[in-house]
């Protein structure tokens, strides 16, 4: 039962649930995004806003946490249960300390809004969604503890159905908080950061409550009795989180500062590059599905120690990974003028981003790769070489690259926002063979990173 069509099945059957939970969970802002919109565009603005600070620190400290899925896999491969209790609580504890770092972060976070120089009634709204949202930050932080759990014991239908309970929770909430509703102030944009707070609550809760009551959990009994905080162990997990963590930042920080650099090129540049980039964000979700699903097998047959079914499990994730991508960049490239109508009826900025989806289409294929590669190493514990990787291929070459195609004519004449897609194309394609290679010296020389 162990050839590659059993692991591909497996891992269809591990991906499918993430995916939905990833879908949900971006539903979430789309839907923000769109309520306060109908407010006024300062509103809408003021979520956005607010969004850029809040992401890049929630998914730094989340990146720390990512680690523990394939430990969860590895210690439930080797059917050492015992061990996940008290692993699930020290993760625990780094989530809190992690959610009070955001919190501080965020609460005096009017500095970064006073460099934007933002009008008065923006910078209001935008403190005040702020001020609202950072209250989630704990319960989301230890959802993502709960739901690395789940998934690490290839349980990941929960966290897909409690991504439903977020976006039931999330619509009423936000059209509450944002009109004023049932004798709540109407706050508008800032309301919607009150309404996330509260489904990161709900969602933590549902997700406490199963693991609970569920059968499979009983059986774990993860909260019969109470662990204390083991500082060695923590900073041990913290080591091995913190260069998946920069890797994260990295890739973020990446697609924040190119949008920066294409704001002077013009709004018509700006709303192309926009939308190719978020139709892009959209199919990522398929390979990152996938890779999440690569990383808890692989940590679950290195438990069982059987190295030779992890490394065919990444054989497979990586060929599922990439036929999807060759069929959603044969899509992006047909219907690029018809994908880019969705988002806009301008002319001009269809043609552009129409011209940038021929590139989307390349870069889809390099991204599935790279992300699918990067969770298997994840899986092995390999975590150093996601840091180096990911710094060398999408600093140093994707956006060296991109910003003198861009801005120079040192190679080719000025390219303008194409310049910068090609440079993402070059990095992730570095990344991608970068990660591959790193994958088979490992798998050719096995080592073993023992969370006790």
């Amino acid at each position: 039962m162990n050839n590659a069509g059993y692991q591909a099945k497996r891992l269809t059957q591990l991906a499918l649930p993430v995916l939905v939970a990833q879908v949900t969970q971006t539903m979430m802002g789309f839907i923000d995004t769109v309520m306060a919109g109908q407010i006024s565009a300062v509103d809408m603005a003021a979520v956005a806003v607010g969004s850029s600070l809040w992401l890049p620190s929630i998914l730094f400290i989340q990146g720390l946490l990512l680690v523990f899925t394939p430990v969860f896999s590895e210690h439930h491969g080797a059917n050492n249960q015992r061990a996940i209790p008290p692993l699930l609580f020290q993760a625990g504890y780094i989530a809190i300390i992690g959610a009070f770092a955001v919190m501080i972060f965020l609460a005096s976070s009017s500095f970064i809004l006073d460099l934007m120089n933002l009008e008065q009634d923006l910078y209001q709204l935008t403190t005040g969604y702020i001020n609202f949202l950072l209250w989630g930050a704990p319960a989301f932080l230890l959802y993502q503890v709960l739901r690395g759990c789940s998934e690490g014991l290839s349980h990941t239908m929960p966290p897909m159905i409690i991504g439903f309970v977020g976006l039931a929770v999330n619509i009423p909430a936000n059209y509450i908080f944002i009109h004023g509703k049932f004798g709540m102030p109407a706050l508008g944009g800032a309301g919607c950061g009150v309404a996330t707070a509260l489904v990161f609550w709900a969602m933590f809760a549902s997700m406490l409550i199963y693991m609970k009551f569920d059968r499979t959990f009983k059986e774990l009994a993860p909260f019969r009795k109470w662990f204390i905080p083991k500082w060695g162990k923590m900073w041990k997990m913290v080591k091995l989180g913190l260069p998946v963590a920069l890797a994260l930042f990295f890739e973020v920080s990446l697609f924040a500062v190119i949008a920066l650099f294409i704001a002077p090129l013009g709004s018509t540049v700006v709303a192309a590059h926009q939308i190719a980039m978020n139709f892009s964000s959209i199919v990522f979700m398929l390979p990152l599905s996938i890779g999440i699903a690569v990383s808890i097998r692989v940590g679950y047959y290195l438990g069982k120690e059987q190295p030779e079914i992890s490394a065919l499990v990444t054989k497979v994730g990586t060929a599922i990974a990439l036929s999807l991508a060759v069929v959603t960049a044969i899509i992006t490239v047909v219907f690029k003028h018809d994908i880019a109508l969705l988002y806009n009826d301008n002319k001009e900025v269809i043609q552009l981003a129409g011209s940038l989806m021929l590139l989307a289409g390349l870069y889809q294929i390099s991204d599935s790769i790279q992300v699918v590669t990067a969770g298997a190493l994840r899986g092995y514990k390999d975590t150093k070489s996601a840091f180096y990787i990911s710094l060398i291929s999408y600093w140093f070459i994707g956006m060296s690259l991109g910003y003198v195609l861009a801005y120079t004519d040192i190679i080719v004449e000025r390219m303008g926002a194409s310049g910068f897609w090609i440079g993402l194309i070059a990095g992730l394609s570095t990344a991608a063979v970068l990660f591959a290679g790193r994958l088979i010296y490992i798998q050719k020389n096995p080592k073993r990173f023992v969370i006790s």
